[in-house]
């Protein structure tokens, strides 16, 4: 799985789920619609600059999506588009919705995070777990099972293509 896209430039630390996506939106009973208020309430963002528009790999530094454990901040990055987040840290239960919802958590240290925010694009491939820009490249990890609820589309979609697998199993051991 490739992700090639250009980058959506959010050079804060702590951005927390309320900023990603206000809690006054959370009136849906589905994953979509929560894409256009999208940061809404970060003071200075850009995301509504028309220059931004399709960008599919957001880009932040530490402790991205810290404070409550809303599903709906990754369901907002997904429904605006974005197949990646790219942060020093996130808060855990957040990077366990990414994985869970299939968008790609990449972790890069400081000084990567300063070289990329001067890039206009980049590649990830998920498979291999390395970034590319034109100028650099860059390792990242991700948890070797979590990496399967990715390639998937998600956690929902992992278990899924399991069923058939476990039902051959029940007619066999039955």
């Amino acid at each position: 799985m490739i992700i090639k896209g250009k980058i959506f430039p959010l050079d804060r630390s702590n951005i927390d789920t309320d900023q990603i996506i206000p809690a006054r939106h959370l009136t849906g009973i589905t994953k979509s619609g929560y894409g256009v208020h999208l940061l809404e309430d970060v003071p200075g963002t850009t995301i509504n600059d028309p220059k931004y528009k399709d960008r599919t790999i957001l880009l932040s530094r530490e402790n991205f999506g810290c404070g409550s454990s809303r599903e709906h901040a990754v369901w907002a990055i997904m429904d605006r588009g974005f197949q990646a987040v790219i942060a020093i840290s996130f808060a855990r239960i957040f990077e366990e919705n990414c994985y869970n919802n299939g968008l790609v958590p990449v972790k890069l240290k400081p000084n990567e995070i300063d070289l990329l925010l001067k890039e206009e694009e980049c590649e990830i491939d998920v498979v291999n777990q390395t970034l590319k820009t034109s100028k650099d490249s860059f390792s990242f990890s991700l948890d070797p099972l979590k990496k399967e609820f990715i390639l998937r589309g998600g956690f929902l979609k992992f278990m899924g293509s399991k069923v058939t697998k476990v039902q051959e199993w029940e007619k066999q051991h039955s």
